[in-house]
């Protein structure tokens, strides 16, 4: 893997007229993304101050749009020294047969020995959303911002814009090379907004930079359709930038008969300061629900070509 940031050429950059910056204003984009790792991970130490709540909804949905299985999970989540500590405070989940949902009670049930659903939910769960090493739990080689996973993509600083009542840049990535093998299991591309200020990110937006190998849709009948996801952060304190919400919808074709549209939607909130000598203790204990709430997942609409 390399280890240099490949710098961009700023040859054209789409500044609207009202809000061209002067030239010796006009930021590297190296630099921008360098103050964005530091700031991630001095965001990251902060974070271990805080507890809060933490509502993951998956959804799989057949060809014909019912739904096949559907799981929502609660936690309280306490950011540790070198990672975070999650604790499952309610859980539904139900699964569909003969045309009805049947509710269950506990993460990683199968209701028969090939229950492709059942699996591939909890391990969805598992990796997308609960990742130890990470503060926030959400996977960090799903988002280029770290030091060591910018360094296998380039980054182009596109325009200054407004997005949300403050001011931004928005910044495209691509992979730096072109091969599955090559790239370290990181095959995204998107753009992300940068508040101008605090150089953090506001809204990081990807997706695959190319399909699936034509080898394995021949052989092995798989392939994803639309996958890519979308994380937006809050800014909470002086410093303290939180993921507050995350979230994605695609399609799996597998094994030529399995076709599942797959909804993911993360939420955080109830940001609550802790002391470091505090005994934090999560009650009430596990609560089971038979029935699901509807939160809707929205689709991640396409990044328009400028």
């Amino acid at each position: 893997m390399k280890s240099a940031l490949v710098l961009a050429v700023f040859a054209v950059l789409p500044f609207p007229p009202d809000m061209l910056p002067a030239a010796d204003e006009i930021p590297d984009v190296a630099a921008v993304m360098a103050d964005i790792a530091r700031n991630q991970d001095r965001a990251e130490q902060m974070r271990q101050a805080y507890v809060y709540n933490q509502s993951l909804v998956l959804r799989f949905r057949r060809g014909n749009g019912k739904v096949a299985r559907e799981e929502t999970r609660e936690y309280v989540v306490a950011p540790t020294e070198k990672g975070t500590s999650k604790h499952l405070s309610r859980f539904a989940g139900a699964y569909e047969k003969d045309g009805r949902l049947i509710p269950y009670a506990e993460p990683g049930f199968t209701y028969k020995d090939l229950d492709l659903d059942g699996e591939l939910i909890d391990d969805l769960a598992d990796d997308l959303a609960d990742d130890r090493k990470s503060r926030d739990g959400i996977s960090a080689d799903l988002f280029p911002l770290t030091s060591k996973e910018q360094a296998k993509y380039e980054f182009v600083l596109k325009a200054l814009e407004e997005y949300r009542g403050k001011q931004v840049y928005r910044i495209t990535f691509k992979p730096k090379t072109h091969s599955w093998e090559s790239e370290d299991g990181t095959p995204w591309q998107g753009e992300i907004l940068v508040d101008t200020k605090d150089r953090q990110p506001v809204l990081v937006t990807t997706r695959l930079a190319k399909g699936i190998p034509a080898p394995i849709r021949v052989l092995l009948g798989t392939n994803l359709k639309g996958l890519g996801f979308k994380l937006a952060y809050e800014k909470f304190e002086e410093g303290i930038w939180f993921p507050v919400s995350y979230g994605a919808e695609f399609e799996l074709r597998a094994l030529f008969l399995y076709k599942r549209k797959i909804g993911i939607a993360l939420n955080n909130s109830g940001f609550k300061r802790a002391h470091v000598t505090a005994d934090i203790r999560f009650d009430p204990p596990l609560q089971v629900d038979g029935t699901l709430r509807e939160p809707e997942v929205k689709p991640i609409p396409p990044i328009p070509p400028r």
